[in-house]
């Protein structure tokens, strides 16, 4: 059996923490560890944390330099990046384990369902599926359709061997979009797979943006990351929201 280490980025989640940590806490079979990395919350996040049986990392702030000093502590085969407002499955650790025992796959993700207290975001949930498959299809064809890539994002709880994450230098220091750099990093160690499971997703975002703005800046982003815009341009249009 693997050893998954789930790593969690926070700033300032102590209105989601619990909820998720209290799910990983029904995982059948437990993780190996769980890292709650955080970049200097100043709410009851760490306090939050600290009361459970999670690990808590205090680093430099910047989801990507968190998630990868999480990945240095680490000490599981396989690593899990999950954000604070995501809800996974309870057999989490069974499906890790049996997408990445083919060899073939270097990483994988779920789809991810944006709910809310009131409503699923169906729609919105309908496009970040279909944005895994169209935005590589769009902007790397040939490796698309030869190579197997698909991109993922942070809403999907991305997971990979640890091994791979290292050797191909782990997420770059980015504001923005380093998951799905990271997708083209890891493509050299195998096909990128979205996992038919779902996972939930707070729809905070959507509830502040509205659903077209929303879809409107997703579409926007991605385009621009497609063209080469650099990173520190495209987070001007993804405010962070708690």
């Amino acid at each position: 059996m693997s050893r998954v280490s789930i790593i969690i980025p926070t700033l300032n989640e102590a209105g989601s923490l619990l909820r998720t940590l209290r799910c990983l806490n029904l995982l059948d079979p437990p993780a190996w560890e769980i890292l709650v990395v955080d970049g200097g919350s100043f709410d009851e996040t760490v306090a939050k944390a600290n009361s459970t049986s999670a690990s808590v990392i205090v680093c430099e702030v910047g989801r990507s330099i968190q998630m990868n000093r999480g990945a240095e502590v680490a000490t599981g085969d396989i690593l899990c990046f999950l954000h604070a407002d995501t809800l996974v499955p309870d057999d989490l650790i069974a499906v890790i384990e049996k997408t990445l025992a083919n060899p073939a796959i270097a990483c994988g993700g779920f789809i991810s369902l944006m709910t809310g207290t009131t409503k699923t975001r169906w729609g919105v949930s309908l496009h970040n599926y279909l944005k895994t498959y169209y935005a590589p299809l769009l902007f790397r064809p040939y490796l698309f359709c030869f190579k197997g890539l698909r991109l993922l994002f942070g809403d999907q709880v991305m997971f990979c061997r640890r091994g791979d994450f290292q050797d191909c230098g782990g997420f770059d220091p980015l504001p923005i979009m380093e998951e799905a750099n990271l997708c083209l990093k890891l493509l050299p160690y195998g096909r990128i797979c979205q996992v038919n499971r779902v996972v939930q997703s707070s729809d905070r975002r959507v509830v502040k943006w509205g659903t077209l703005k929303a879809t409107a800046i997703y579409l926007y982003i991605g385009f621009l990351w497609g063209i080469g815009a650099d990173a520190a341009y495209l987070k001007r249009f993804y405010e962070d929201i708690r």
